[in-house]
C-alpha cells in the first residue's frame, strides 16, 4: 500500500498549477489552428470565434476569480502590491486584447490579435506561477480554505475511466449510459450514446489515436462535448481538427480529425 505524502497546501498548488497548465496549452492550441489556416490560405474565422469563446468562457472568468480570491489574499503581503497592480492591469488589456480579437476582420488581423492574446496571457500565468503563488505560500495563506469549490481556478471536478483520461463532460446523470455497451466506428461515425461516462473518453481517444495523417470520424453524443474540446487541445496541441457538424439540442455531431 502507498500513501501520499502531499499536504493539503501542495495539494492545492498542484491543482492550480495543473488548471494553468490546460489553459495555457489551450490557448496556445488556438493561437497554433489560427496562424496555421491562414497558412494554407483558409479562412480563420471560426477559429477565432472559438478562441474568442475559450477566452470569455474560461480566461475571463478565471481572471475574475482570482481577483476574488488570490490577489485579494496578496494584498495583505506588503512585497507583492506592486506585482498586483501589474497583474491587475494585464487583466484590463486582456479583456481589450480579447475585444480586438473578436473584432479582427482580416486574416493579418486575427493571426495579430490570437498571437498578443497568447502570449500575455503565457506571461500572466508564468508570474502567477512563479510570483503570487510562492508569496501566498511563505505568507502561510491557507489556499485549500481560500479557494475550496473555486473550479474557475482549481479547475473542474472529475470522474475517470479506467484509462486516467478525464471526464469534464457534464451531464452524467441525465445521460448514464448502458452498462457493458460497446461502441464501433460505422460508416465515419463513432456513437457513444449508449456508452457510460467512464468509457466514453476511453473509446475517443483510442479512435483519435489509431487515425492517420488526413483522416478523422464524426462524434455523436448527447449533449455538447465542449470539455472534451479542452482536453484534446491539452493532450493534442496543433494535432486535431475539431468541426461541428449538428450541435443540439438532442443530438450532437463533432468531426474530429487528423490535419
Amino acid at each position: 500500500m502507498t500513501t501520499s505524502t502531499a499536504n493539503p497546501q501542495q495539494e492545492t498548488v498542484r491543482a492550480i498549477l495543473d488548471h494553468h497548465e490546460r489553459l495555457g496549452r489551450t490557448m496556445a492550441d488556438h493561437t497554433l489552428t489560427i496562424a496555421r489556416a491562414v497558412d494554407q490560405l483558409a479562412a480563420p474565422y471560426d477559429r477565432r470565434d472559438k478562441l474568442t469563446a475559450f477566452c470569455t468562457d474560461e480566461i475571463i472568468p478565471h481572471a475574475e476569480a482570482e481577483e476574488r480570491t488570490l490577489y485579494k489574499a496578496a494584498e495583505e503581503i506588503p512585497e507583492a502590491r506592486l506585482l498586483l497592480r501589474a497583474m491587475l492591469r494585464e487583466h484590463v488589456v486582456l479583456r481589450e486584447k480579447v475585444a480586438e480579437l473578436a473584432a479582427a476582420r482580416t486574416p493579418a488581423e486575427a493571426v495579430g490579435a490570437a498571437t498578443a492574446v497568447n502570449a500575455l496571457f503565457q506571461s500572466h500565468l508564468e508570474k502567477e506561477n512563479d510570483l503570487i503563488l510562492p508569496a501566498l505560500v511563505d505568507a502561510g495563506v491557507d489556499l485549500g480554505a481560500l479557494l475550496d469549490g473555486m473550479h474557475e481556478i482549481l479547475g473542474e471536478g472529475t470522474a475517470s475511466g479506467d484509462d486516467g483520461h478525464q471526464c469534464t463532460c457534464g451531464g452524467h446523470d441525465a445521460h448514464p449510459g448502458v452498462p457493458g455497451a460497446t461502441a464501433e466506428l460505422a460508416d465515419g461515425e463513432l456513437d457513444v450514446r449508449v456508452l457510460a461516462h467512464g468509457q466514453r473518453h476511453q473509446q475517443i481517444f483510442a479512435t483519435f489515436e489509431a487515425l492517420g495523417s488526413g483522416e478523422g470520424f464524426v462524434l455523436v453524443n448527447d449533449h455538447d462535448p465542449k470539455p472534451l474540446y479542452y482536453q484534446f487541445a491539452s493532450q493534442y496541441p496543433g494535432e486535431f481538427t475539431w468541426d461541428y457538424q449538428e450541435a443540439g439540442p438532442e443530438v450532437w455531431k463533432v468531426r474530429i480529425a487528423r490535419p
